[in-house]
């Protein structure tokens, strides 16, 4: 059965943030100080869109949520 490429790209994405999600965690708790450093990063992340629905300020909040998150399993 074959997967159209929408349905592939939310699959890989899902998966992606949540392996990136969990190494966030996993390298914050051996090595404090890695959120910290992703949060003072976020000046310089940037959505690389041309259009109408470039939106540099949309991706850093999803950045900073990540963050927040990883912040929050970590302390359990």
């Amino acid at each position: 059965m074959m997967t159209d490429p929408a349905t592939q790209t939310r699959r890989r994405e899902i998966a992606t943030e949540h392996l990136l999600f969990k190494l966030m965690e996993y390298v914050e708790a051996g090595q404090p100080g890695l959120l910290d450093f992703l949060e003072g990063s976020l000046d310089h992340l940037g959505d690389p869109a041309d259009g109408a629905d470039k939106d540099d300020e949309a991706v850093r909040a999803i950045a900073r949520r990540m963050i927040v998150g990883a912040r929050r399993e970590g302390v359990a």
